[in-house]
C-alpha cells in the first residue's frame, strides 16, 4: 500500500505556484518534495490537513506548517480553499484527482491567498498572491505536475492487445464497456474505423464474425479492450480518465449492469448469449449511465451528464442492428 500524504490545503496551491516560479526556503523544500512525491506516484492518496475545529479537529494538523502570515490568515485560507474544492478537512483523494479539482475549482488565488483589501497587517496575505505565478501554473495545467502516458507505448499496446484478440479464442471486457461498444456501432451505423485509444471495434468486429466466442466480464480497465487508452494506469489496471476519478463511475456502472443483468465478474457466456441478455434487460442507456451529480463531484461524468434525460439513440441503434444481424430474440 502506497504511504498516504498529509499536507495542508495551502500546499496544493503553492504547488501549481511553483511551477509559475520556484519557492524559495524551508517552503519551497517541502513544495518541491511534494512535487515529487506525486510524479513519482501520481495516484498517490493524499489527505488535506486543515487547522479546524469544533467536529474535525481530529485532523487538526497544528502550526507545524504555518506560514508566516499568521494563525487567522492560515486557517481562513485552508478552509475557503476547502470551500472552494467542496471537500471537508480531512478528506482524502488520489493525487491526480485532487491536483484536477484544484485546476478546475480555483483558476486563480485571488481572494484566497491574497485579499483586494488589506484590512489589518494580520490579513495582508501571501506576497506572492498578486505575482501571477499561480496563474501562470494552472495554465500549464496538469500535464506539467504528471506527465502523460508516452504515445508510443500505447500505440504498442495498441497492436499487441488487437492481436491477442484475434489470436484468442475468448474476450475479456469490464461489463459497462459492452455497452460502450454497442453505443459506438449504433454511432458509425457499423461502419467505424478503429479506434486509437481502445478496442470496441474490434470487440464488435469479433462477435458478429464469431457469436458464440466466449465473452469474460472483468474487472478494471482490462488490457485486452483498455491497452491502449492514454488514461489507463498499467500498474493498476486502472481508469483515470474524467480529471482522474472515471474509473469510480464506471466501478458504478460496472456493478449496476452485473445487477441487472444477474451475474457477476468472472462471469462467462457465448457473445450472442451475453448481448442477448443485456439487450433484454437494458434497453436503454439511462438506467446504468445516467449521473446527476454536480461537475466538480467525483461522480460526474459527460455520459452521465448526456442520460439526465433520456438514453443515447447511439445505444438503441447499435442495440436493434445487433439483434438483427446475430438473430437475437426480440426482447
Amino acid at each position: 500500500m502506497t504511504e498516504e500524504l498529509r499536507v495542508r490545503p495551502y500546499q496544493m496551491l503553492c504547488l501549481v505556484c511553483s511551477l509559475g516560479e520556484e519557492i524559495p526556503g524551508e517552503q519551497g523544500e517541502r513544495v518541491r518534495d511534494l512535487r515529487d512525491a506525486i510524479r513519482e506516484y501520481p495516484d498517490r492518496p493524499v489527505s488535506l490537513r486543515a487547522r479546524a475545529l469544533d467536529v474535525y479537529c481530529y485532523q487538526d494538523p497544528g502550526i507545524t506548517e504555518d506560514t508566516s502570515e499568521g494563525e487567522e490568515f492560515n486557517r481562513k485560507r485552508d478552509l475557503d480553499i476547502l470551500y472552494r474544492l467542496d471537500l471537508a478537512p480531512g478528506s482524502t483523494l488520489p493525487a491526480r484527482t485532487l491536483l484536477y479539482r484544484v485546476l478546475k475549482a480555483i483558476p486563480s488565488v485571488a481572494g484566497l491567498c491574497g485579499y483586494e483589501e488589506v484590512t489589518g497587517e494580520a490579513w495582508r496575505g501571501c506576497a506572492r498572491a498578486k505575482t501571477g505565478y499561480y496563474e501562470k501554473g494552472a495554465k500549464a495545467g496538469i500535464e506539467a505536475l504528471i506527465a502523460p502516458r508516452d504515445k508510443e507505448e500505447c500505440a504498442r499496446e495498441k497492436r499487441a492487445s488487437v492481436a491477442e484478440m484475434y489470436r484468442q479464442e475468448h474476450l475479456r471486457l469490464r461489463p459497462h464497456v459492452i455497452m460502450c461498444a454497442v453505443c459506438h456501432y449504433g454511432s458509425t451505423g457499423g461502419q467505424g474505423a478503429p479506434l486509437a485509444n481502445d478496442n470496441i471495434v474490434e470487440f464488435i468486429e469479433i462477435i458478429r464474425r464469431h457469436p458464440e466466442v466466449p465473452v469474460t466480464l472483468m474487472q478494471g480497465a482490462d488490457w485486452m479492450i483498455c491497452a491502449s487508452c492514454p488514461r489507463r494506469v498499467p500498474q493498476l489496471n486502472a481508469c483515470v480518465n474524467v480529471a482522474g476519478s472515471g474509473g469510480l463511475s464506471n466501478e458504478k456502472r460496472d456493478l449496476d449492469l452485473l445487477q441487472r443483468i444477474g451475474l457477476t465478474y468472472g462471469s462467462t457466456l457465448p457473445a450472442r448469449e451475453m448481448l442477448g441478455l443485456i439487450f433484454e434487460r437494458v434497453p436503454t442507456t439511462m438506467k446504468i449511465c445516467r449521473r446527476d451529480s454536480p461537475s466538480l463531484s467525483v461522480w460526474w461524468d459527460e455520459c452521465g451528464e448526456n442520460n439526465r434525460t433520456r438514453g443515447e439513440e447511439r445505444y438503441e441503434k447499435g442495440r436493434q442492428m445487433l439483434i438483427e444481424e446475430l438473430g437475437l430474440r426480440r426482447p
